[in-house]
């Protein structure tokens, strides 16, 4: 990992995909197919030259060579399959048969072929455990394989873990599991849905601490999200401040959480105060809704908010969320790359503002 400056500055995981790109995905072509490669491989240039161009410490390759943030599991699996969720027409993948290891290091490769393309630290990202069971289990079709949801989460730990191991081995220097689930405890509608909503909550936790516990030599990162999907579908946000998660979050054996802080709702940065003192901060200071361009100043603003409560090297500057909460959201690359440019802009500020580490 190269040495990091002060309020580093990265995006969450995920990039819009232009609609080339979009095509390339949804089009039937295996993905081991030469041509295909040859053209994914100049897409994820331009990502790379775009975070590089805007600035950023940190670069990922924009989650391109997946489908789904979360579908990358059947790339890793065994006993999914593609279907369409009758609730709203959009492809799901849904576990029906006993999953077993397809491709370790499918992710791993990502990185590979990213590190061929810049000298910046990078980071890999992969869905928690207990949010494919919330996504990926269907109590009608998986039952026959997994009659309870969590055994099925239980399985998909190993499979997660090998692919963090093959991640560190490759030099990777954050790898970030993103957790939207976990964070969805915030919202009181949602816990009331619960018979037990902690310890829905615990499980989660455990689950992720079962796939990094141990892992060393590279930053470990849980990212939490309200609602990715409302960002480009309009749908509902869930609010509510993190103290009710603010347990399981000390629990989780992590170096670094991402916590959203643009939207409304999201509470008070007092919490940072409660979190162990070991743990960066990934502060959601860059809004990532379609529309909203913050400026360098407004995310300056909710910085400085956040230096009361955690000193300035533990803070790292990032967007809300991913800026693609789906392989076919319509998202303006260009805004994207400004919203990029305004959150480097930013941190170079809060560095001549509050000096070098140390």
């Amino acid at each position: 990992m190269n040495a990091q400056p002060l309020f580093p500055t990265s995006v969450i995981g995920s990039l819009p995909r232009p609609r080339f790109v979009r095509d390339l995905i949804a089009d039937d072509t295996p993905r081991d197919d030469a041509e295909y490669r040859r053209l994914m491989r100049a897409a994820i240039g331009a990502a790379v030259a775009l975070q590089e161009t805007a600035g950023l410490d940190v670069v990922t390759d924009g989650e391109w060579w997946r489908k789904s943030y979360i579908g990358v599991i059947a790339e890793l699996a065994h006993g999914f399959e593609l279907s369409v969720n009758p609730a709203d027409g959009r492809p799901w993948t849904i576990v029906v048969d006993r999953i077993a290891p397809k491709q370790a290091g499918f992710i791993a490769r990502e990185v590979a072929f990213l590190k061929t393309l810049t000298s910046r630290n990078l980071k890999a990202t992969l869905p928690a455990p207990a949010l494919l069971g919330e996504r990926m289990w269907d109590p009608e079709r998986s039952a026959r394989a997994y009659p309870r949801r969590d055994d099925f989460v239980r399985d998909c730990v190993p499979i997660l873990r090998r692919e963090v191991e093959l991640l560190r081995d490759e030099g990777v220097s954050v790898i970030q599991v993103d957790d939207p689930h976990l964070c969805l405890f915030v919202d009181p509608d949602v816990r009331s849905r619960y018979d037990d909503a902690d310890r829905a909550a615990d499980f989660a936790v455990d689950m992720d601490n079962q796939v990094v516990d141990g892992i060393e030599g590279v930053e470990l990162a849980v990212h939490l999200c309200r609602r990715a999907g409302a960002r480009a579908r309009g749908e509902a946000d869930h609010r509510g401040s993190y103290d009710p998660i603010l347990g399981q979050l000390a629990r989780l054996k992590v170096d670094h959480i991402t916590m959203e802080f643009t939207s409304p709702g999201a509470g008070e940065m007092s919490v940072f105060e409660r979190l162990p003192e070991h743990v960066r901060i990934g502060l959601g200071c860059v809004s990532c809704r379609p529309g909203q361009i913050d400026s360098p100043e407004t995310i300056v603003a909710r910085v400085e908010s956040a230096l009361r409560y955690v000193a300035p090297h533990r803070i790292t500057l990032n967007p809300d969320c991913g800026f693609a909460p789906g392989s076919a959201a319509d998202v303006s690359l260009d805004e994207v790359y400004v919203k990029l440019r305004n959150e480097v802009a930013a941190a170079r500020f809060l560095r001549d503002k509050y000096g070098p580490i140390g």
